[in-house]
Formats: structure tokens, sequence, C-alpha cells
């Protein structure tokens, strides 16, 4: 038994490279990844898109949607992939980036988890956007349809001595097994928890991280409120080898992380690795043994993706211009265009507006366009927004059905077409000078390309 148990261990704290074996990702940063496929499916929040990768840590797919802004986790449900929105909505895909349904936060925001057949909601530990006070009869955890829709809980949510922290203290790292059992690990406390299917509490793990553990706290730093809080849990997962992998700190604000693996029979940590400041994406072999990268290096791909891979953009416009006569996609055909969704009533496209100006008379219009649609149902206040900023650049009128047509999560939103009008990339909020900087590379890259 000795033998097995060292040989177990020195496997887990095998670090090997992508090019060594076979590897199933559980962690890219911050996020939990699925398996679905033969391939393991992480976000990519930086680039707003999904990524999967092959056993050997090679991207083999990857796709964007408007309906993924800032996406955080992926979990595998049958033969879908269900994305948590950093703004706590659900969306369902199938493998090949289409859409098959979408579903509003449970909560004010929401992480979900699945396997087998249930899907859960829990408090996202990625965005707490209020303080609310809760019901001391809330659920922990809800149980959704296969439509988002809650239909069950498990457990109770804690309540804290300062009521206003009730979701920061109930927020947390949610996992499903295949027989319906649930794993939850609190954000801000030491502690990991399993439910049966039933709703039954089998275990709960400390790991003995704070001699003395205590709540978050309110602190006042003159108008500004924030919150004094010990970050603990970030992400957890069940691996193919059927142990809980569960990604942690080592300090009490995250800059330092762990990953801990337990027995899920027992709640028996078997072991710890302790990362370096490299090792931002983890894996497991098909051994037993953790392999660490950096998530950098794994997402290391040419920023513009290869033509062959874009998809067009859909669907094209046909919409009238401040005079009232129709302009098409169509007309934009030959040159790079970034097609943007904006709104009188949008702070950040205010914002966004003079940086699109300057960019516009950067480049020749033979090579480069900009159609702003605006979402005004208002057409005064869209009029009023014009005579203030006097775009150079041609406004389209969509009266108030934007949204409803191209899916984005909010203002502004922009897409950035190539010469044939497909997808090179999009662009969800206003980034300020960086973010143009970064698009301003991109066009002139793609000007330049054949």
């Amino acid at each position: 038994m000795e033998r097995s148990a060292a040989a177990f261990v020195a496997a887990l704290f095998a670090c090997r490279s992508a090019e060594s074996g076979n590897s199933t990702l559980l962690f890219l940063g911050r996020s939990p990844a699925a398996t679905l496929g033969g391939l393991s499916w992480a976000p990519d929040p930086e680039h707003s898109r999904i990524v999967a990768f092959d056993r050997r840590l090679h991207i083999a797919k990857r796709f964007t949607s408007p309906r993924l802004a800032t996406p955080m986790a992926v979990a595998a449900l049958g033969t879908t992939l269900v994305v948590t929105e950093r703004s706590g909505e659900g969306v369902m895909f199938d493998s090949a980036g289409r859409v098959v349904r979408e579903w509003p936060s449970p909560y004010v925001a929401s992480l979900y988890g699945a396997g087998g057949s249930r899907l859960v909601a829990v408090r996202s530990p990625y965005y707490v956007p209020q303080f609310a006070p809760e019901a001391d009869t809330a659920a922990l955890i809800r149980t959704l349809d296969t439509l988002g829709r809650p239909v069950g809980r498990l457990g109770n949510a804690m309540i804290p001595e300062v009521p206003f922290l009730a979701d920061v203290v109930n927020a947390g790292a949610v996992a499903v097994g295949d027989d319906g059992s649930v794993y939850f690990a609190p954000l801000v406390r030491d502690e990991i928890r399993k439910y049966s299917q039933d709703g039954a509490l089998r275990w709960t793990v400390k790991r003995g991280l704070f001699a003395n553990e205590t709540e978050p706290e309110f602190l006042s730093r003159g108008k500004a409120v924030d919150v004094r809080k010990a970050l603990v849990n970030i992400a957890i997962v069940l691996g193919s080898d059927r142990r809980l992998y569960v990604l942690g700190a080592d300090d009490s604000a995250a800059t330092r992380l762990r990953v801990d693996v337990l027995d899920t029979a027992s709640g028996v940590i078997l072991t710890t690795r302790h990362l370096g400041p490299t090792e931002t994406a983890v894996a497991v072999g098909d051994q037993g043994e953790i392999a660490t990268f950096s998530a950098e290096s794994l997402l290391a791909d040419p920023s513009v993706a290869p033509a062959s891979a874009r998809e067009p953009f859909a669907p094209a416009f046909a919409l009238p211009d401040l005079q009232g006569d129709t302009v098409t996609l169509a007309r934009f055909a030959r040159t790079v265009t970034l097609v943007n969704f904006w709104a009188s009533w949008c702070g950040p496209c205010r914002e966004e507006f003079p940086d699109m100006a300057k960019l516009y008379r950067e480049f020749d219009r033979k090579d480069f366009e900009i159609a702003a649609v605006s979402d005004d149902v208002d057409r005064g206040k869209m009029l009023a927004f014009i005579r203030e900023f006097q775009p150079p650049f041609p406004v389209l009128v969509g009266r108030g059905r934007m949204k409803q047509l191209y899916h984005y999560r909010g203002l502004p939103y922009s897409v950035l077409l190539d010469r044939h009008g497909r997808v090179i990339e999009r662009i969800f909020g206003f980034g300020g000078p960086t973010e143009f900087q970064k698009l301003r590379e991109t066009i002139a890259l793609e000007v330049r390309a054949p």
C-alpha cells in the first residue's frame, strides 16, 4: 500500500510538456474546462471565444458568438456545452459552436455546473455585482431543467453577520458528477462539500488554511466602499479519473494558486500541488499525473484567425442611412469593415465615437470602412447624438431591432470583417486606447493581406 501511494503521489507531481503524451485540460487560467467528444473545451474570456484542445493540448477547434462576451466557465451536458457568461447568463452550444438555447441568470450572477443529465447553478465567484441581503431560506444551489429554469434546490445559503454580504459569502465553484452528485467550494471559506443526488450532505472538507477564519467585512475608503475577504476556492473540476480537482488560493489575495486532489467517495485530500507564477493551465494525464503549462503558450496562435476558419457575418444587413437610402452589407465588399452597434443612451458609446472617427481617418477608403448602426428607438435622440459627434463614417438606422437580430449582450458591440465579409474578431464594450491600438494593428495587417 505504501509503495502504491508513493507511486500515485509521484505521478501527480510530474510536470510534462504538452508534446509528451495524452492529457485532459482541467483549468485554463482560472476557469474550469470540460470534456466532450474527446476534446477539452475551455473559455478564453480575453478573446470572447471557446477553445477546444486535443489530447496533446493543441488547439483543435475554436468558436465565437455574439452571445460570448466574456465566457468564464464551460461544462458538458450530454452532447452540448453549457457556457457561463460573466454577467450570469447561461448559453448552450453544440460542438460546432451553434447556439442551442440560452437563459437568464437565476441569481444576480450565476455559475453553471453540469454532469450526466443534471444542470445546476450557484452564485458566481467571478462576478458579484451588488450587495443585497438574502432570506435564511434561500437556496445555496439551484437545480435547473435543460431550458435553464429552476426546478429544485440543494442546501441553504449561509447568512453572514452583515446580511448585505450574502452574495459574496455564498458565491463559489461547482461541479457535477455523472451520478448527479454535486460538489461545491465557497469562494471565501476554507470548505469543500459533496451533496448526493437527493441533496443529502455527504461530506465537508477543510484544509486548515487559516488559524482563525473570519467572515468578509465592509471597509470604508472615503466615499468608496470595499470588502475585505480571503479568496479561497477559484474553480473545481471532476477529472476523467473520477477525482475532484480544486483550484484554490495559497494566499488571501489569490496571487499564488494551488491544486488539491480529492477522493470523491471520502473527501480525503490525496495530494496538493502548489503552482508557480507561470503555471496557469493544469491538465491531468492518463495515469493521473498532473501537467502544468502557461495558458498563454497554449493559446499562442496568431491573433488573426486563418481565413479558412472565419465565419461569414450574418445576417447580412439592409438598413436605411440618415437620408433614408438603403445600405447593404454588400456595399462594403472588398474592404476591411468595422460594423459597430451603438445607441445615444450608451455611455461607453459616447466615449468610443471619437476613437472610431480617428481610426476611420487613418486608413484609405479602398482599404477600410466603418458602418455604425444605431439601435436607438427615438430618432430625435439619435440625431442629437450625430449632431454632437459629427461622425465622418456612415451611420445606419436600426430602429431598436438590432439586439434581437444579432443577439449581442450590450453596447457598444463591434464586429471586424475581412474583405470577404467574414468575421475577424468581435469586440464587446469599449476598452479604451489600448483596445483601439490593438484594433489598429489588426486592421493594418488585414489590409496588407492578399
